[in-house]
């Protein structure tokens, strides 16, 4: 299968935040994602971007994608975050997401990240299976904590 891997740009923001939804409803969370389009765009792409991402492409046609961005550990200094990687479920198995995981490694090692970082749920045995490949320490014992723009504004 022929595919291609690259930067993602402007004009891709439209099919990545329809692969966030796809990704929001196998992580059983669809009404989570709340980002408008203008918004998703704007952070990755206007005065002050904050996210970065790669496409996966089969036949001009985006099938998976990895965002990331600069986290700033007072531990450990500056760190790569995998925010989200998908490849969308017609093609997985398929070599798509190595490739598409590797890139964002070599990313971390060419940027001098002090390490790369991501989250996976608990329950997601293909996820857990597929990052123990790569030998990746999944800790435990950390729980995530969030506050809602509504929380804030409410306090």
């Amino acid at each position: 299968m022929d595919f291609n891997i690259r930067f993602a740009t402007t004009e891709d923001c439209p099919r990545i935040l329809e692969l966030i939804n796809e990704l929001a409803v196998y992580e059983r969370a669809p009404e989570e994602v709340t980002v408008s389009l203008d918004h998703f765009i704007d952070a990755g792409f206007g005065k002050n971007p904050v996210w970065k991402a790669y496409v996966a492409e089969v036949n001009n046609t985006i099938v998976g994608f990895a965002l990331y961005y600069t986290r700033y550990s007072t531990w450990k200094g500056c760190r790569l975050y995998l925010e989200d990687f998908i490849v969308t479920e017609e093609f997985r198995g398929k070599g798509l997401g190595k490739v598409l995981f590797e890139k964002v490694i070599e990313e971390a090692k060419n940027g001098n990240y002090s390490g790369m970082v991501w989250q996976v749920l608990d329950w997601n045995e293909p996820a857990i299976n597929f990052y123990n490949k790569y030998k990746a320490h999944l800790e435990s014992g950390w729980l995530n904590a969030a506050f809602s723009k509504e929380q804030i504004k409410a306090f």
